[in-house]
């Protein structure tokens, strides 16, 4: 397990990078005061939706530093959970196309006692309720 820190969803990262009408301040304030209060993480899974942004990995690399951002590999226990939880997900009525990676996300966040700082927290709250958010009200 990881030490405790902030797990930064993709969404906060591109509503910054993409300096989002809507979502930039919220956004930029909270990962700010994440990283003051602790390390940053981010997963496999978040960097390959954030790099679908950028032409080369060195683009990518340049905007999330490794130094800002640790790489958190996506524990094994995390993806036994996320499997589970969107098998629960499918058997609700859930589409299959879109939100396997959140799964994988917030299962990563739950077993390695991370907060997850993003601003889609309505899957989370529903599949992984103990987890931890910091979220827009």
């Amino acid at each position: 397990m990881q030490e405790n820190g902030t797990l930064v969803d993709s969404n906060v990262l591109l509503d910054i990078a993409t300096e989002d009408a809507q979502w930039f301040s919220w956004s930029q304030q909270r990962l700010h005061q994440a990283a003051e209060n602790g390390l940053v993480f981010i997963n496999q899974v978040i960097f390959a939706e954030v790099s679908a942004s950028y032409h080369t990995i060195e683009e990518i690399e340049n905007r999330v530093p490794a130094d800002d951002f640790i790489r958190a590999s996506i524990p094994w226990e995390a993806a036994f959970l996320a499997g589970k939880c969107f098998l629960r997900y499918r058997r609700s009525g859930g589409t299959r196309r879109s939100p396997l990676p959140d799964f994988f996300i917030g299962a990563h966040a739950v077993i390695s006692s991370l907060v997850l700082l993003t601003r889609d927290a309505a899957r989370y709250r529903t599949y992984f309720p103990g987890l931890r958010l910091i979220c827009p009200d």
